[in-house]
């Protein structure tokens, strides 16, 4: 048998697919099963998340008011209205929702999954087994995080970063059953990103097809191969610090708790005397990493995106490249930022401060060169595209405010104020959603062999730009002016009050802002009936993905493609006017080499 109707990096036949519909749909080790089971349990998270978030938003315009049309059914105790219970079990879960089971999963779980082995020329990942594990083990994960909001005294209250010592004391909030459902939903989901990245890396350094040299790998394969350094380096600590919380609630230990704590008039701390900072100190080395995990492979989605819809080569490969390691190894070192406030020596935070503010130069390398690339590009503006450039706008947006937060004098200021929530969801929620977005819009043709309408699309796209930008640019107000977040009632507090016009008006463009994805639901959900048949390559792009059908077959190509060019050959003058040549074409008449 010839090696190109072998899989890649083995010696045995590529095995047919299943013909059982439970080992082809669900219990599936096809990666591209697996990569569309995250993708569709990620959006139900990222639908859930967003019905959480109208909740909080209707809590802040209207304080203690009946929720319309379900708060009966949600707050029986209280005639609809909001409790202030239930606002911290919302907020909590609206943020584990959305990071920990949205963006997390789609962007590296779902994209990640189906792109890897078409983008490198192989059949599958390398571990197909342990890959259908990893998404079995979110699953059960995002089970438990969903069972925890049904429980006796509600889910978790201590927001999505679970500080101790509300977190650990077993007695300080009514949801010690929601506490400990989150922590044990968190460390599986944990184990599931760690088999992940290790998956990843094992397929792309064993099994790309001939030709595909590293740096011939397109931007999106090289994220996911740098970012998995992050799933297995930084995901074990945060592990074990959910592993000791896990003791601290049980009662059987005092790591977090401090002695003599007293909350309500009632003792809850024990004999040894614990120390809160230290799961701050875990939490973040391993959280702020997983903010570029959650953002690099959204930018470099949206770079391949950008040099398609261009008609240009990417420009800088190679630093883009370099700059997205940068970031990773960076990130590892600054999640002191986090904790400029909860006592950090300040010589220490003048470090993390320099380190922090370093951390710009890679980033901005990232943003020069996407715009160097579209500079004096043939544009075509699709859906795709117009989500990519709204991604470029939002994270330079975020960065530009992240910058003030690197400083710890104005952290000290701003820290825990709406000026860091609307950072935190323009550098992650809305460049990582937009990213969504722009993948979704681009590689929709290749995961279903159907086409969305472009027109509702451009329209889901700039609509959706406006009403986030109405949001959260607005809270950068609340926040210059000392508003505290996590606030269920701003209108009890004297000072807050001049600010309740604002966020009425955040939550009359939140409210707009949930009713645009409609728009987004019913383009998904119709492409997959009445969309275009779509054509193997529909944007002309020359990555390996587009060198099989849409959707791939079970086996992927039916001869493993021989790479013979980097994979972004658009447009030069000398090619006597062709548009594009793919990765895996021979040198043809009038097109030269390529590196």
């Amino acid at each position: 048998m010839s090696a190109e109707t072998m899989n890649a990096g083995s010696t045995e036949p590529f095995p047919p697919a299943p013909k059982s519909f439970w080992l082809r749909y669900v219990f599936s080790t096809d990666h591209k099963v697996i990569g569309l089971q995250y993708l569709f349990t990620g959006l139900f998270f990222f639908l859930a998340a967003g019905f959480l978030a109208m909740l909080v938003r209707w809590q802040l315009a209207y304080p203690w008011k009946p929720v319309p049309v379900v708060g009966k059914l949600l707050f029986p105790d209280s005639q609809g209205a909001m409790t202030p219970e239930g606002y911290l079990g919302i907020m909590t879960m609206h943020g584990s929702f959305m990071l920990l089971f949205f963006i997390i999963p789609t962007l590296v779980g779902a994209f990640g999954n189906y792109l890897v082995p078409l983008q490198i020329g192989a059949r599958d990942m390398a571990l197909p087994r342990l890959n259908m594990t990893s998404y079995w083990l979110l699953m059960l994960a995002g089970l438990l995080m969903l069972a925890s909001l049904f429980v006796p005294g509600g889910p978790c209250m201590c927001g999505w970063t679970v500080y101790p010592p509300l977190s650990a004391a077993p007695d300080a909030v009514p949801s010690r059953i929601g506490n400990i459902l989150w922590v044990v939903s968190v460390f599986l989901l944990g184990w599931s990103s760690i088999l992940g990245g290790l998956n990843f890396v094992v397929t792309i350094a064993t099994m790309r097809a001939p030709g595909m040299g590293y740096f011939r790998m397109p931007l999106t394969c090289w994220s996911f191969l740098l970012v998995s350094i992050i799933l297995i380096l930084a995901t074990p600590v945060i592990a074990s610090a959910l592993v000791l919380l896990l003791s601290d609630q049980a009662g059987l230990t005092n790591i977090f708790l401090p002695a003599g704590l007293v909350i309500s008039d009632k003792p809850l701390g024990r004999s040894g005397g614990g120390q809160p900072l230290l799961f701050q100190h875990l939490f973040w080395f391993y959280s702020h990493p997983v903010v570029y995990l959650m953002v690099l492979p959204g930018l470099a989605m949206v770079m391949d995106i950008l040099s398609v819809f261009a008609r240009k080569p990417t420009f800088g490969y190679r630093s883009s490249v370099v700059s997205l390691a940068a970031v990773i190894a960076i990130g590892f070192v600054v999640w002191g930022h986090h904790m400029y406030v909860s006592g950090l020596n300040p010589a220490l935070g003048t470090a993390f401060s320099i380190v922090t503010a370093l951390i710009g130069v890679p980033s901005g390398v990232l943003v020069f060169n996407m715009l160097a690339t579209v500079w004096r590009g043939s544009i075509r503006l699709t859906a795709s595209m117009l989500a990519a450039m709204a991604v470029v706008v939002i994270f330079v947006t975020g960065g530009l405010s992240g910058l003030f937060n690197a400083m710890a004098a104005i952290d000290v200021y701003v820290h825990d104020t709406y000026w860091v929530v609307a950072h935190f969801h323009y550098v992650v929620g809305g460049a990582s959603v937009f990213s969504v977005f722009a993948g979704l819009y681009f590689w929709y043709p290749k995961m279903f062999g159907r086409r969305l309408n472009e027109f509702w699309g451009r329209i889901h796209v700039v609509l959706s730009f406006l009403a986030f930008n109405a949001v959260f640019f607005t809270m950068h107000i609340l926040g210059i002016g000392g508003h505290m977040r996590r606030i269920a009632d701003p209108s009890s507090y004297d000072f807050l009050k001049p600010y309740q016009g604002g966020h009425l008006f955040i939550t009359m463009a939140a409210f707009a802002l949930g009713a645009v994805q409609l728009i987004f639901v019913v383009n998904f959900l119709a492409g997959l009936i009445w969309g275009k048949p779509a054509e193997q390559n529909p944007w002309n792009a020359t990555t390996l993905e587009w060198a099989t059908t849409s959707p791939p077959p079970h086996h992927n190509y039916d001869r493993l493609p021989v790479v013979h060019r980097w994979p972004y050959e658009y447009s030069p003058p000398q090619w006597n006017g062709r548009d594009c040549v793919p990765q895996h074409e021979a040198s043809a008449s009038g097109v030269p080499a390529a590196p």
